[in-house]
């Protein structure tokens, strides 16, 4: 892939490692854990990036979270909060509104 289609491709994909997250912490989870379902979904993300987002959601309100200091290592786990549900409603209805836009226009109307 050469550098300005992965640039694009990346910004494409910013936002759906966001939805992504906020899906997928509907079950509590932390964050190496959500590295590994994220890609298992084919969506793949960086620590580098994840981290700070979840951070990001977190201080937004988007996100809550508590220590499990069961095991060994401490872990921190998260879990969308309400906040974050209404979010993930109107992300996907506007997620659905641009895919029927698309292949309207990849398509030629047929959707």
């Amino acid at each position: 892939m050469d550098d300005l289609t992965q640039q694009h491709t990346q910004e494409l994909r910013r936002g759906t490692v966001v939805l992504a997250s906020l899906l997928s912490l509907r079950e509590p989870g932390y964050g190496y854990g959500l590295l590994e379902s994220l890609a298992e979904a084919g969506i793949t993300v960086d620590g580098n990036t994840l981290y700070p987002l979840l951070r990001r959601l977190e201080k937004q309100g988007l996100l809550t979270s508590e220590w499990n200091t069961d095991e060994a290592r401490p872990r921190k786990f998260y879990r969308t909060s309400a906040e974050g549900e209404r979010l993930i409603e109107a992300l996907l209805a506007d997620w659905h509104e641009l895919d029927t836009a698309l292949g309207r226009l990849t398509d030629g109307g047929d959707r």
